[in-house]
């Protein structure tokens, strides 16, 4: 379900799109070619206002974002939105920020998409937790400090239940927490546990690769305390990587 070129002559057709964590220069060349040439652009919150600026000016926008606590759009109507548009033989590109296989719902669009029989392409885009990071000057894996990365959602089951924190908890490893600010305090209840001592090393990053970054740091213990100051969109990161910031940041 793949094309190198899609015109409206094709029918219609949907790009799933990765935009990256939000510098516009992370784009890839691919998702670059097919934000300019879409007819319709449904996006989210965590897509950039600089990467807007590059899309189709004739194309038309929907906008499907969430936040914290307000869905603006549920996830069954974004995916009903995907198919009307595509029925009505357009090319469609669903552009979600990051990487939409990671924490993106993007398996589940593709989905419907595949039940109503109606082709696609996936785009890869740079997720946070690689950007963010890259951009804070924390390498997600170095030999003195972390030999494995865990990413992990912070929409948490009730009790935790569905993570195995003693795993996370066994050290010489990275974790970076998606979407976790709310949870920041039962994240560090569970760490702390399950073992993780409350020395470790974290960092917070806010707005990460845009002009706006700005990287919070601490330890385990402080977790939740620093949380409260900072704005979503962010990504925390636990494990003695962190603790490189200082001497590897070169964005800010």
């Amino acid at each position: 379900m793949t094309s190198n070129s899609i015109s409206a002559n094709q029918g219609g057709f949907v790009s799933l799109v990765g935009a990256g964590p939000g510098d516009p220069d992370l784009l890839t060349v691919k998702a670059l070619r097919l934000i300019q040439k879409a007819e319709v652009i449904v996006y989210d919150r965590l897509v950039s206002p600089e990467i807007m600026e590059l899309v189709n000016p004739n194309a038309e926008l929907i906008y499907v974002g969430k936040r914290l606590n307000h869905h603006c759009v549920p996830q069954d109507q974004i995916n009903q939105v995907l198919v009307d548009q595509a029925q009505q033989d357009k090319h469609v590109v669903r552009l979600k920020g990051g990487d939409p296989f990671i924490f993106g719902r993007g398996g589940e669009e593709l989905e419907k998409l595949a039940i109503e029989q109606i082709p696609f392409e996936v785009v890869p885009g740079i997720t946070a937790a690689a950007g963010c990071t890259a951009y804070a000057g924390i390498p997600l894996t170095h030999r003195d400090h972390a030999q494995s990365v865990h990413f992990i959602t912070g929409h948490l089951k009730k009790e935790g239940m569905d993570i195995d924190w003693a795993a996370l908890s066994k050290g010489n490893t990275t974790l970076v927490f998606y979407m976790g600010l709310k949870e920041s305090g039962n994240i560090q209840d569970k760490l702390v546990s399950a073992g993780l001592s409350e020395e470790t090393s974290i960092a917070i990053i806010e707005r990460g690769t845009t002009p706006q970054q700005r990287v919070l740091t601490g330890t385990l213990s402080q977790l939740s305390t620093i949380a409260q100051k900072a704005a979503s969109p962010s990504l925390i990161v636990v494990g003695s990587v962190t603790s490189l910031h200082s001497q590897l940041n070169w964005f800010e």
